[in-house]
């Protein structure tokens, strides 16, 4: 599953989906596809941010609900938070020498 949320991570394009979603969370397709082109000049059609939101979804990073004919995206911030805690928490259980393999 990590290595889906890399592979989610790699591209700009969803990076920036991210953002939108972390500075306003909940948006419908439309509303996404309107900021990007207002604030990144990204002008991708609906189609292909559609597929992006997939890969988001995909690797955890997206939730979606329903509402009426609408569809809301909400970031997941959990999967970055593991990610995050691999590496900047301290693990108390490790000790330095040992050689973990994940």
């Amino acid at each position: 599953m990590m290595g889906d949320v890399y592979q989610a991570l790699s591209d700009p394009t969803r990076r920036k989906i991210l953002d939108e979603l972390a500075a306003r969370d909940g948006q419908t397709l439309f509303e996404i596809c309107s900021r990007l082109a207002m604030r990144h000049q990204l002008t991708s059609s609906r189609q292909a941010v559609s597929q992006h939101l997939g890969v988001l979804e995909a690797a955890g990073l997206i939730v979606t609900r329903r509402e009426g004919r609408y569809k809301f995206h909400h970031l997941d911030r959990r999967p970055l938070e593991h990610i995050a805690d691999r590496w900047l928490k301290p693990d108390t259980q490790r000790r330095p020498d040992e050689d973990q393999h994940d």
